[in-house]
């Protein structure tokens, strides 16, 4: 699998699919999950009202709608309470679940946003670390990962992680 990372807008990207960095109720929120579901159209917000939710560290995958990716695999992130509440074990629980999710669904394109830097506060320089060694470590029949950084301290972050 090849890693690579791009800085900008994860609703812009052509992959099979992306994933949204979701709160537990899959109904939109702030940062990315609302990005993603403005970008989206409606018909989003109706298939996710049909999936009853979504525990932290699961991950569930919807049509693209509007979007130009295939499908969106919504994931729900830990929130950061320090570090020793589980969440580095949830945190890389969701990349892994997205990955089999996307295994399931055929996708062998995702995009990836930072799961949980935002509003969740995880650090981004742990996030990244999390992200980057559970992509490694995980097998999938996903042949390119992007991890779409929304600015360019994320984006410096991971690729100094991948040389």
């Amino acid at each position: 699998m090849k890693i690579e990372v791009v800085q900008g807008d994860i609703t812009t990207l052509q992959v099979d699919a992306i994933v949204n960095a979701a709160n537990s109720s899959l109904l939109g929120g702030g940062g990315v999950d609302g990005a993603i579901h403005r970008a989206a159209g409606p018909d989003l917000l109706a298939e996710c009202r049909l999936l009853g939710g979504c525990e932290t560290g699961d991950a569930k995958a919807t049509g693209g709608h509007d979007l130009p990716a295939d499908h969106v695999i919504h994931t729900v992130g830990p929130v950061w309470r320090g570090g020793d509440d589980g969440e580095p074990e949830l945190l890389s629980r969701c990349y892994r679940r997205s990955l089999e999710v996307a295994d399931e669904i055929g996708a062998r394109t995702i995009a990836f946003p930072a799961i949980s830097t935002g509003v969740y506060g995880y650090p981004k320089d742990q996030a990244a670390h999390v992200a980057i060694d559970t992509l490694r470590a995980t097998d999938t029949r996903v042949d390119r990962v992007i991890l779409c950084a929304f600015d360019a301290e994320t984006a410096e972050g991971y690729t100094a992680l991948l040389t």
